[in-house]
């Protein structure tokens, strides 16, 4: 009996494939463009219209977005599994919050963990990019720098972080919660830097322990170190949520006759 014989790969989807990882490495990023066809086949040596093929497949799965004389985009849906709605429920309710933060705990601790492992000297150039823009933002004083400054300062830091764990996953899942990420650091100092300047002072030393931890390939210590940042917020946090909770009921109570 005549087996019968194998159907050969397209080149389009080879092409489809290479795409597809660049995406889930994060390499190419929700809602960034492409290189124009000609550029882009270059890049992958191969044929425009085999190229233009297998776009139109990664627009068929949803992964991209083709914009009529506008160029092709990755899709901004990607990871997004947090939106505005349920953004705002998050944000505005101090319970979500410290649900946030305990997740947090669990996340980052991974992502600093195999970040130590695994990053590569692109990674380490982003990784220092990143921090440098926290040294920037904490050596300039409070009057000077707003809270959104220094809480995107934060935020992608710890981006770059995931980023540089090289787990797909873990990437992803900070992405998806990356603008509930950036809000609640903000959230977060509003609620600390009126406990105290050291507070600030803290923050930053934390943020250069878990660095150096990283880019000494540290990974148990870079592991405990983005641990204990995190419990340290959530104390402080906890301290000054106790401390409104005081002048509350103090308020309420009646001064004698």
């Amino acid at each position: 009996m005549k087996a019968p014989s194998l159907q050969q790969r397209r080149l389009s989807d080879d092409i489809v494939e290479r795409i597809e990882t660049l995406i889930l490495e994060g390499t190419l990023k929700p809602g960034e463009r492409l290189p124009a066809e000609r550029t882009l086949a270059e890049e992958f040596g191969v044929s425009r219209p085999s190229l233009r093929e297998a776009l139109q497949k990664l627009v068929a799965r949803g992964l991209l977005l083709s914009r009529q004389g506008g160029g092709t985009f990755v899709s901004a849906e990607i990871g997004s599994s947090f939106r505005d709605p349920l953004l705002a429920l998050l944000e505005n309710n101090p319970e979500a919050q410290r649900d946030l933060l305990e997740f947090r705990h669990t996340l980052e601790g991974s992502c600093a963990y195999y970040a130590a492992l695994r990053a590569t000297a692109p990674d380490r150039e982003r990784l220092t990019a990143a921090f440098d823009r926290v040294v920037d933002c904490h050596a300039r004083p409070p009057g000077k720098v707003t809270r959104a400054e220094e809480g995107a300062a934060d935020a992608h830091f710890h981006l770059a972080i995931a980023e540089a764990s090289h787990n797909a996953v873990l990437l992803h899942t900070i992405r998806s919660l990356f603008q509930l990420l950036e809000r609640s650091v903000v959230t977060n100092i509003g609620g600390m830097y009126p406990q105290g300047s050291d507070v600030r002072d803290a923050l930053m030393d934390q943020h250069r322990e878990l660095y150096r931890a990283i880019m000494d390939g540290r990974a148990d210590d870079a592991r405990a170190l983005s641990s204990r940042h995190l419990l340290y917020v959530q104390d402080v946090l906890a301290e000054a949520q106790d401390a409104v909770r005081r002048a509350e009921r103090a308020s309420r109570r009646r001064a004698p006759a």
